[in-house]
């Protein structure tokens, strides 16, 4: 490839993600133009809100699939493999964009959500009806967008058209899971499903399935693996893709809002009916009633920092915090074992561990 980067360093993938992300949107510019009335404007916030960080992990476990799987980094068919791998950032993107507005998160990534900044474009404009409203109705449009575009970018790739033919499946599977995964989500949480399995069930197809399993498993796809890999980089995804979610529930509680971007407490405000809180609760019914009642009377309230402190106290004397450690490791340790075995190359195995290191002891 003739971008100056060396191809095996995973470090150096973000800044190439984003390179090919920019030059999509500039394919799509004249399209944007002539619509006209504003829509200008709109579509470059969600650029901007694509654009703005983030760790490229979904794009950086494609690649390194596809590396391990005996893609060439140097070969003919790379830059269209980095441009697939890349749309998967727009998936994560209008999946982020839609979450923000069933959660009413007002914050990401140190940034007001889409939905909160177009209710204020509403209210600094002195325009009819809620601000609220239209707030959400914009960013519910941007989020589409952004789901029809992660479908352009892909198939306008460049990849072969039997690697096209492999590839549409697994894609169309990836985003019929995180839908249903964002369902069984709210569901849980209307529901007041308090069990363990219902948690991981919902971390298993909202999370795990399309930021790791899914995307090695696209990896795979590009390079023509065979079954065994793919089976093998199946079980390595979603152990690791749970991990990644089981530490992110942590962080949703624990994390520093300068590090994450994201208010403390900010899962507890919102109601999730993470495995943390499951097997909080689970412990506090066994052993302690007065720290059960505490726990279901705040989830999903307006809770002050005073009264986040306090249960982060409560979700640490019942042991829920390590548990969700002891899964962490647990999980980790079954992923490594099915990649050791696995028929990937050395080098992708030994940029598979590093990413899932990074991905599960990361703070932010």
């Amino acid at each position: 490839m003739s971008t100056g980067a060396d191809p095996l360093r995973t470090d150096q993938l973000p800044d190439r993600v984003e390179g090919a992300l920019r030059q999509f949107f500039a394919s799509r510019a004249a399209v944007i133009e002539t619509v006209g009335g504003g829509y200008r404007e709109a579509v470059t916030a969600l650029e901007s809100f694509v654009l703005r960080g983030g760790k490229r992990v979904r794009p950086t476990f494609a690649w390194t699939g596809w590396l391990g799987a005996g893609g060439d980094p140097e070969g003919p068919d790379a830059e269209a493999v980095l441009q697939a791998c890349a749309s998967l950032e727009l998936v994560q993107a209008g999946a982020l964009v839609h979450d923000d507005i069933i959660d009413a998160s007002t914050t990401r990534r140190g940034f007001p959500t889409i939905h909160v900044e177009f209710g204020e474009l509403h209210r600094r404009s002195g325009w009819r009806g809620r601000p609220e409203q239209f707030g959400e109705s914009a960013a519910i449009l941007l989020g589409d967008l952004a789901l029809v575009w992660a479908d352009d970018m892909l198939h306008s790739a460049g990849l072969a058209p039997e690697v096209v033919a492999r590839v549409t499946p697994v894609w169309s599977a990836m985003r019929t899971e995180v839908l249903g995964g964002q369902y069984l989500d709210i569901a849980g949480e209307v529901a007041a499903d308090e069990s363990v399995e219902s948690a991981m069930r919902v971390n298993r197809y909202k999370t795990a399935a399309y930021t790791i399993e899914r995307p090695l498993h696209l990896g795979a796809v590009f390079a023509g693996a065979d079954d065994d890999l793919i089976d093998a980089y199946r079980r390595f995804g979603t152990g690791i893709g749970l991990a990644f979610q089981l530490r992110d529930d942590l962080l949703g509680v624990f994390g520093d809002p300068e590090v994450t971007g994201k208010p403390s407490g900010d899962d507890l405000r919102a109601g999730k009916r993470t495995v943390l809180y499951a097997l909080a609760l689970a412990a506090a019914d066994a052993s302690d009633p007065a720290a059960a009642e505490l726990l279901r009377t705040s989830i999903g309230t307006d809770l002050s920092d005073a009264e986040v402190e306090r249960i982060r106290a409560v979700l640490v004397e019942l042991g829920a915090v390590a548990r969700v450690e002891d899964r962490i490791d647990a999980l980790t340790a079954d992923a490594f074992e099915a990649l050791d075995s696995s028929g990937a190359t050395e080098a992708g195995k030994e940029l598979l561990r590093a990413s899932a290191l990074a991905a599960t002891r990361r703070v932010a």
